[in-house]
């Protein structure tokens, strides 16, 4: 999969809460912790790119990931997997900070 850039800026809690099997009103909530927790995730992501510290870039990318595909976000999660995959293989040619802007661009279209 190549970068995408998804816009969550519209999104329907009904359809949301039907994919993860919950119901409509615990959408919010859930958005407001997966937004709370991605922002200590992009700082960890961004040191680690500095640093080519690809086992922190590989783990936040992996919880990125997880939280990502919790809400059925497909293409943030995919693109969280690419990150992993390559910083699993200590790909150094790999566009990290492309991806991180990419992913955290998306992530700031979510509105609750």
């Amino acid at each position: 999969m190549a970068l995408s850039n998804p816009d969550y800026s519209n999104l329907d809690y009904e359809t949301v809460a039907k994919n993860i099997g919950l119901k409509s009103k615990h959408i919010p909530l859930l958005l407001s912790s997966y937004l709370e927790e991605s922002g200590p995730i992009f700082a960890k992501l961004q040191s680690a790119i500095e640093t080519n510290d690809y086992e922190t870039i590989r783990g936040a990318a992996h919880s990125l990931k997880g939280s990502s595909g919790n809400l059925r976000f497909n293409e943030l999660y995919e693109m969280a997997k690419e990150m992993e995959l390559a910083a699993s293989d200590t790909n150094n040619s790999f566009e990290y900070a492309k991806y991180l802007e990419a992913i955290s661009s998306a992530v700031a279209t979510i509105k609750i």
